[in-house]
C-alpha cells in the first residue's frame, strides 16, 4: 500500500517589480506501508490499549474507588493479569476501596512500554530511517 501525495504551488513576484513570472513546483511524496510497519503498528496498538487500561487501574486506586461499582471491577479485572507479575515487588497488600499509591502498576506500565519498543523497533530493524 502506498500513499502518494502530490502538491502544486504558484509563486509570484509582486506587481511592482518585474513582470509577473509564475513557477510552478511539484513535489511527491510516496510512503510504503511494509508488513513490518503493520507489525509494529499492531504491536503498539496492543500495548497503548493494556497502557491504558493500567493507567485507568492506577487512578482509580489512587482516588480508592470501589470495587463494586460495575466499571471499577471490569477494570481491575481486565487489568490484574498484566499487574500479577509485579505484585511481589514492593509487597503486595490487595484493598479495593482504600486510596493506595500502586508502584507495582507504574513498573507493569513501564516494562509494558519498554517491551513494546523493543519489539516495534525488532519488527522494523530492516528499514532503513529516512530523513
Amino acid at each position: 500500500m502506498a500513499e502518494q501525495i502530490e502538491e502544486t504551488r504558484t509563486v509570484a513576484r509582486p506587481v511592482d517589480s518585474e513582470p509577473i513570472e509564475q513557477q510552478e513546483v511539484r513535489a511527491t511524496r510516496t510512503t510504503k506501508v511494509t508488513g513490518s510497519t503493520l507489525a509494529a503498528r499492531i504491536i503498539w496498538y496492543i500495548a497503548g490499549v493494556i497502557l491504558v487500561l493500567l493507567a485507568f487501574r492506577f487512578i482509580l486506586t489512587l482516588l480508592g474507588a470501589n470495587q463494586n461499582n460495575g466499571f471499577a471491577d471490569f477494570i481491575y479485572g481486565v487489568s490484574h493479569p498484566f499487574v500479577a507479575p509485579f505484585f511481589g515487588l514492593f509487597g503486595y497488600n490487595l484493598q479495593y476501596g482504600v486510596s493506595r499509591f500502586e508502584t507495582y502498576t507504574l513498573v507493569a506500565m513501564l516494562v509494558y512500554a519498554i517491551v513494546a519498543w523493543g519489539l516495534a523497533r525488532l519488527a522494523t530493524i530492516n528499514q532503513s530511517r529516512g530523513v
